[in-house]
């Protein structure tokens, strides 16, 4: 089985490519952010993890008390580095384990992360694949999905890995400019990645 990776800056279109490769061409994608949203909730090194950092406040009848977490994950660049030492550890050891089950019945799955390189789940799969856009038309993009002022979206770009350093890393880049057929593009991935796997 192949293992693709899928990432992309905000407003790139990654979660869209994905849903396309999932829809259209049956290929599972294991989502890091919902899944490491539910293990905050589910995972017991993780919950022991927050509250040795944050205190018991940081759950809240049993559930993820988001507010606390962002205040404290937003305030520092260190704080940052602590949380996802807890959590990065544990959505990997989980995405190997759904790819495990899924071996049996599909020769390509994928996984989706905004943070693919920088959480180092790059080494977990076999190709990477960049969802690349204009700077402009990510600001467009994510102005009208989140409700956000073009400030907002230029400082969480800001903070992001740059496009450049991702398209270098990246073992193939889409174009997701709204101009070049996503169609084709991805059919051709589909005829290298087919390929490459084939010759494994």
């Amino acid at each position: 089985m192949m293992k693709i990776g899928i990432t992309g800056g905000i407003g790139s279109g990654k979660s869209f490519v994905a849903s396309i490769l999932s829809k259209q061409y049956n290929i599972p994608i294991y989502d890091t952010d919902s899944r490491a949203k539910e293990l905050m909730n589910t995972n017991e090194i993780i919950r022991a993890g927050l509250i040795a950092l944050l205190g018991d406040e940081v759950y809240l009848s049993g559930n993820l008390n988001k507010p606390v977490l962002a205040a404290y994950l937003f305030s520092s660049e260190e704080h940052a580095r602590k949380i996802n030492s807890l959590v990065h550890p544990v959505v990997k050891e989980d995405f190997k384990r759904w790819a495990a089950t899924q071996e049996v019945s599909y020769p390509i799955v994928g996984v989706e992360s905004a943070i693919l390189f920088e959480s180092g789940m790059d080494k977990l799969v076999d190709a990477t694949v960049m969802v690349h856009a204009p700077l402009d038309v990510r600001i467009m993009r994510t102005m009208q999905r989140d409700n956000a002022a073009r400030c907002q979206v230029e400082a969480r770009i800001q903070a992001q890995m740059s496009d450049e350093q991702k398209c270098v890393l990246a073992t193939y880049v889409i174009e997701n400019d709204g101009v070049c057929s996503l169609d084709k593009q991805l059919e051709e991935l589909l005829k290298k990645l087919n390929k490459s796997n084939s010759s494994k």
